[in-house]
């Protein structure tokens, strides 16, 4: 469990950096990066 809290805090860090720093609207890499954070957990289910 921790270890999945663990993760979620290093990747929405990671993932606030990105929106800085990326070009166009933060909204739709928002969306587009939560999608594939879903595929990925999906994945591994």
């Amino acid at each position: 469990m921790a270890n999945t809290v663990g993760w979620s805090l290093a990747t929405s860090g990671v993932v606030t950096l990105l929106l800085v720093w990326l070009p166009g609207d933060s909204l739709y890499w928002g969306i587009g990066l939560l999608l594939v954070g879903l595929l990925l957990l999906a994945r591994r289910f």
